[in-house]
């Protein structure tokens, strides 16, 4: 198309046209896209069409995908409005622009109906439409307009759009975009604009294409600061639910380095449903798992109220100690009141769903090593004779019973009711004489 020269009448105002190639998106909006998973609550319609061409794909990939689909409507919205502006307004002098935004808010709202084609076909089809509108638009109007510069915002949008894991497409974006900027430059000076527009409206179209690159390049390092904080907080809540606070707080500072700690007193309890493998088969798969998490569950906040650390479940079997990681001068009182806390729920499990579950504790006392062991699925572990006790005692104990090592009775005796087991054989350990704890001392 030739140059278009235009005549201003001096008794018109200037028309000051909105061009829009799409990325006027403001900061806030890159965040509230963040949260579209939740749009469902805002209404059933805003939800479909989020989502709209998402369906099938990965939780990370959709989620990708909506944010997408967000830019799409945003894009159709605002270049839609600004195209209905320059036709109304001076038609004669912006309608190969007008023609451009109509022809923009076409093609992207093709965007939720593109991702059957693949997970980086919409992002294609956006970078690709974007590309070739700003370079009309400049072309039309001139590099005095400055909407070239929103190539720039390319260098971060190319991350944001198809992520890491597509550098090869990330990479030739950049590239496409950078040579773009530079033949918009070179080529396309105020002289050479094939649309005589006056130098305020250039003045306005140059603030908006700064402001427009600004905001781009700020949202889209926001979005990705706040995935990486995200995740490190996901990664860091996952790692306390696995490991004690002190563990991560250690593995943190030294990641090289080895969590190996010897304990010269510990106590460890070791709790198992008697006649679970009867009851499991009577239950079935559901109820059984069902039932599982109810105790273990219970269990858990037990161990949070009483400052102990949960080791593990095997099957089950719970595992606790107490002095591990971090001593403590009652360690041994903790855990005495948890084992008890732990018969009381079982109790109160029994009377809610009328399943006779019972439970045999084993209590020992003595020195531990504890470390955390293995590379995946790796857990912090604890070893030693008392470890071994325990288990033994939580074998031979009574259903409903707490049955307790020697040492543990001196720690237990000031304050807690025992009975006398008598002398029993543990495997192991030989001839012993055991006792159960029954209860509190009454305090005066």
């Amino acid at each position: 198309m030739g140059r278009v020269e235009i005549v201003q009448r001096p008794e018109e105002p200037e028309t000051k046209p909105g061009v829009s190639s799409g990325k006027d998106l403001p900061a806030r909006a890159i965040e509230g896209l963040q949260s579209s998973p939740r749009l469902a609550a805002v209404g059933p319609w805003l939800s479909r069409l989020v989502e709209a061409g998402t369906a099938g794909y990965p939780p990370e990939t959709k989620r990708r995908l909506m944010i997408l689909n967000m830019i799409a409507y945003l894009i159709v919205v605002t270049t839609l409005i600004y195209g209905l502006q320059q036709a109304f307004l001076d038609f004669d002098r912006y309608w190969p622009i007008v023609y451009i935004n109509f022809a923009i808010v076409a093609v992207v709202a093709a965007v939720p109906f593109v991702h059957r084609f693949g997970s980086a076909a919409a992002a294609l089809l956006i970078l690709v439409t974007e590309c070739a509108a700003l370079l009309a638009f400049t072309y039309y109007l001139g590099r005095e307009s400055g909407l070239h510069l929103q190539y720039i915002a390319f260098a971060a949008a190319a991350f944001v759009v198809f992520g890491l894991g597509r550098l090869w497409l990330v990479i030739p974006s950049i590239t496409v975009a950078l040579v773009l900027h530079l033949v918009s430059w070179f080529w396309f000076p105020r002289s050479a604009a094939a649309i005589a527009a006056p130098q305020d409206v250039l003045d306005s179209l140059y603030m908006q294409a700064v402001i427009t690159t600004f905001g781009l390049i700020a949202a889209a390092v926001f979005y990705a600061f706040r995935l990486a904080e995200n995740a490190k907080a996901e990664t860091e809540a996952l790692l306390r639910n696995i490991l004690p606070d002190t563990i991560v707080e250690r593995l943190k500072a030294k990641p090289a380095e080895h969590v190996a700690d010897t304990f010269p007193e510990a106590s460890i309890l070791f709790a198992d449903i008697s006649g679970f493998v009867p009851l499991a088969r009577r239950l079935g798969a559901s109820e059984t798992v069902s039932l599982l998490n109810m105790l273990v569950s219970h269990f858990d906040d037990l161990a949070e109220r009483h400052g102990v650390e949960k080791i593990k479940t095997i099957g089950d079997a719970y595992m606790v100690a107490s002095g591990v990681p971090e001593p403590a001068p009652d360690f041994a009182h903790r855990l005495a009141r948890m084992a008890l806390d732990m018969l009381e729920t079982v109790g109160e499990i029994r009377t809610k769903t009328g399943h006779d579950i019972n439970m045999r504790v084993g209590l020992a006392t003595g020195p531990v090593m504890a470390g955390v062991i293995g590379r995946q699925k790796f857990s912090y572990d604890i070893w030693g004779d008392a470890v071994n006790l325990a288990a033994r005692l939580e074998n031979t104990s009574l259903p409903g019973r707490i049955h307790i090592c020697p040492l543990s009775r001196e720690k237990l005796s000031s304050a807690f009711e025992l009975e006398p087991r008598g002398s029993i054989e543990i495997k192991g350990v030989g001839s012993q004489s055991t006792w159960f704890l029954v209860g509190a001392r009454s305090q005066p």
